[in-house]
């Protein structure tokens, strides 16, 4: 990707909403404003569309993002759910999922300390997106596994954790 498609003077550094901003932009993603600390985006991916949150919290120097895979969990499958969580959480390195208990939503969360100085470089902008995204479309099948499918949620793991070789 060319940095010349971001709004700032070089193209590597912005305010973090600026460049939020730019990047959905750049990526032809519809985004909009909610206040001057967060914004909303939103991003297809192979399995569903995702909806981005970016709120950016100025006191503490931290941009908090959250991708919505659009899944929600019944009353009777939460148990099931958290289990699952809990074993995908495991895998992570940066981020992770949670279910909100008032709504039954599952969500992927992650946080980037910037400091004081409050810009967000393109290359941290594109690890902060691009890792949500990933993960939620590489545990998807688990929780369409864990919920509609049957599965317990070790199954449901091991089964999505199938790395194919080769080509078919």
């Amino acid at each position: 990707m060319s940095d010349d498609i971001y709004d700032d003077d070089d193209g590597q550094d912005a305010a973090p909403m600026e460049m939020l901003a730019s990047y959905f932009a750049a990526h032809d993603w519809p985004h909009e404003m909610v206040g001057e600390d967060e914004i909303v985006a939103t991003a297809q991916g192979s399995w569903t569309t995702y909806e981005l949150r970016a709120v950016w919290r100025a006191d503490d120097g931290v941009i908090q993002l959250l991708a919505f895979p659009d899944i929600r969990v019944v009353e009777d499958k939460r148990a099931a759910a958290h289990e699952a969580l809990a074993l995908i959480n495991e895998q992570l390195w940066l981020g992770h999922f949670e279910l909100w208990s008032n709504s039954g939503t599952i969500l992927f969360r992650h946080g980037m300390l910037l400091g004081a100085d409050a810009s967000l470089p393109l290359d941290m902008t594109e690890t902060l997106i691009e890792s949500a995204i990933d993960e939620c479309e590489r545990f998807y099948p688990v929780f369409q596994f864990v919920l509609w499918g049957g599965k317990s949620p070790a199954e449901a793991l091991a089964a999505s954790l199938i790395e194919t070789r080769g080509e078919a």
